[in-house]
């Protein structure tokens, strides 16, 4: 089959009906958000194994049965320090980029659809959570940013001084 030029085949727009569904989870007081197709599995935390000269969100690794997992604190990629793990914490295992990786979170919230044209831009901000986010929905009273999760593992953000600090001690 030939098309003329100019033309397409598919359009890349989506339907008024399409919808995005995404995991929710805290980080602090903030909500974020990622495609539940990008998450393998949630699981509660579990000690890591720091690694010398490793990024600074980067938390450590874990043994995942069998196979190591790199897990990214959240937390200290948006610039609210390092996470002070608990029991209470989760890694929500994801995967991106052909890898899988772990991030640390707070808590897992919740599960939603939400309509492809809910999703607003960023606002351009000379720090839009160090560059991050993807996009912004707003659900019921809470706005949600929803995670750039190739940037959040490649870049981690610009971690605060503090965190830094905290962390090497």
């Amino acid at each position: 089959m030939t098309l003329p030029l100019g033309e397409k085949h598919f359009s890349s727009a989506q339907p008024e009906s399409a919808a995005r569904r995404i995991v929710t989870f805290r980080v602090g007081d903030r909500t974020f958000g990622i495609d539940v197709g990008m998450v393998r599995e949630i699981k509660g935390w579990q000690a890591t194994t720091p690694l010398p000269h490793a990024a600074p969100h980067v938390r450590g690794v874990l043994n995942l049965r069998g196979v190591i997992l790199a897990v990214y604190d959240l937390r200290t990629s948006i610039g609210l320090g390092v996470t002070d793990a608990t029991a209470t914490h989760v890694i929500v295992v994801v995967d991106v980029e052909d890898k899988t990786a772990g991030l640390l979170v707070d808590s897992v919230s919740d599960i939603v659809d939400v309509p492809v044209s809910a999703v607003r831009p960023a606002p351009d901000l000379e720090r839009d959570e160090h560059g991050l986010i993807e996009g912004l929905v707003l659900l019921d009273t809470e706005i949600v940013a929803l995670l750039d999760l190739a940037a959040v593992i490649r870049d981690g953000g610009a971690e605060a001084p503090a965190a830094r600090q905290t962390r090497a001690a």
